[in-house]
């Protein structure tokens, strides 16, 4: 959900913004600031930026899933603290990689949304086992396509790039939103104290971020989010409840719930959702590499879906969901600058230990929506904005890059802001076009072979030099 002049950025940055100090290692020459080591002391607070920024999402899902299976509260909570536990192994997996599995960038894993429908058809048939054995035939199935879906990183000029990044961060910010009426479904939504509150949080973090210097002004959104909470708590609106309760220690073991069953239609149904999570990996993968300005070619995108597969199909068999690259995440990366990959595994790192401490998770699951939502508008918005700089190198005064951008973004658009516009199409159909991520992109990839490929004199842009030559340098960015 990534995304002024170059000739002088590096200098303006130092210039205007001192508070920018490098608080990480000092840089070698032949080190990308992807694979930059920060001192230990901050590695525990940047990770906990990411965990505290994204954990809604993680628990969102179990969440939804328990409600309309009719689950009790107790394997509700077994599921969470399952998914806390495989996000934080999948995040390691994709950040530091394991043989030829993640992408080793900063990408943080999380249970997609895009497989809660069929999730929830396939759970009233055949039950959480049948859940799990469809989802681990759609961890594998990934694994195995892999390679030959990465191929298609030659239909992603900048010109789908970029299209697909400003939609990403289009398509979060109706998140933020509901975040910051409350929660759809709440009855208090929308009223002056959850507005109140996202807007305080919104303010301290842009104020901290203007003027908190170093190492301060990187941890902006922590900041935010710990004020934010504690102002809540004065005014009563944090359940402290569900942390008393937790147990100090817990863990849900692998196939807690049964051995996986396996059926043709559930697995083929799950087939289909891969196939959405794999573009949407993509497109995030896409847009790390714009913001950090690291080169994201076929390679490092078939060893990103590899680690997702992995992650999918070890997750069913620890009782967790299908995993996808976290779009939240990287609108945190691109609004503080914070590149560096072992950020994100000490991310992972503490959803591990989520997943063994359910009263740490409950801790940090007790931040209310409002503030999440006050903090995600300048997150998610920064995410689109990566993706107006992508298309700022595209001539868009060529009616045929026009018309790829416009028409792409208007079909991705659909989802958010007319969620019923589909409702009568076939399942299948509702499964690609019902992400605004996925219908943008799938439009932007066609249009783009309609407009500029077929029958087209202009030479085709090599797999290799589609992100990597339009990619700012690993300076551009660093200020925000």
């Amino acid at each position: 959900m990534r995304f002024p002049a170059q000739a002088l950025s590096s200098a303006h940055s130092k210039l205007s913004h001192p508070r920018r100090e490098r608080v990480t290692a000092t840089p070698s020459p032949t080190v990308h600031p992807v694979d930059e080591v920060p001192a230990a002391q901050n590695l525990l607070v940047f990770g906990l930026q990411h965990v505290m920024s994204m954990y809604a999402g993680i628990v969102a899902v179990p969440l939804i899933l328990a409600g309309a299976l009719g689950l009790d509260a107790t394997t509700a909570a077994r599921i969470v603290s399952a998914s806390f536990f495989m996000c934080g192994l999948a995040t390691l997996v994709q950040t530091l990689g394991v043989g030829p599995f993640g992408a080793k960038l900063p990408i943080v894993q999380g249970t997609t949304f895009a497989a809660v429908g069929t999730m929830i058809l396939v759970g009233k048939e055949f039950g959480l086992p049948g859940i799990y054995g469809a989802v681990i035939a759609g961890g594998l199935f990934t694994i195995l396509l892999a390679p030959y879906f990465s191929r298609l990183l030659r239909f992603f000029p900048p010109v789908v790039s970029g299209t697909v990044i400003t939609m990403i961060g289009i398509s979060l910010l109706p998140v933020a939103f509901n975040w910051a009426g409350g929660g759809v479904g709440n009855p208090n939504f929308g009223s002056p104290g959850n507005l109140g509150l996202a807007a305080i949080t919104l303010l301290i973090v842009l104020l901290i971020s203007r003027f908190g210097r170093g190492y301060l002004g990187r941890i902006a959104v922590l900041l935010g989010l710990v004020i934010g909470s504690v102002i809540a708590a004065l005014f009563g609106q944090v359940n402290g409840a569900p942390i008393s309760s937790a147990a100090w220690v817990g863990f849900t073991p692998p196939l807690a719930f049964g051995a996986p069953t396996w059926h043709l239609v559930p697995i083929l149904s799950m087939l289909l959702v891969m196939l959405v999570v794999m573009v949407e990996t993509t497109a995030d993968l896409l847009a790390i590499g714009e913001i950090t300005g690291k080169k994201v070619g076929p390679r490092e995108v078939a060893a990103g879906l590899r680690a997702d597969g992995l992650s999918t199909a070890v997750g069913g068999l620890f009782n967790s969901f299908p995993f996808t690259a976290f779009a939240q995440n990287v609108g945190l990366v691109r609004f503080t600058g914070i590149k560096s990959r072992f950020v994100v595994a000490a991310a992972g790192v503490i959803l591990l230990l989520m997943g063994f401490f359910p009263k740490l998770s409950a801790l940090v699951a007790s931040i209310p929506l409002p503030v999440l939502g006050g903090a995600g508008l300048v997150l998610f918005a920064s995410v689109a904005v990566s993706g107006i700089q992508t298309l700022a190198k595209v001539d868009l005064s060529d009616t045929r890059n026009l018309t790829v951008v416009s028409v792409s973004l208007a079909l991705g658009l659909i989802p958010s802001t007319v969620p019923g516009l589909y409702a009568h199409l076939p399942a299948q159909a509702q499964l690609f076009l019902g992400s605004g991520i996925t219908a943008a992109s799938l439009c932007a990839i066609l249009l783009n072979i309609l407009f500029n490929i077929v029958g087209s004199d202009r030479p085709r842009p090599s797999a290799t030099a589609t992100v990597a030559e339009h990619a700012p340098e690993p300076g551009d960015l660093a200020e925000h």
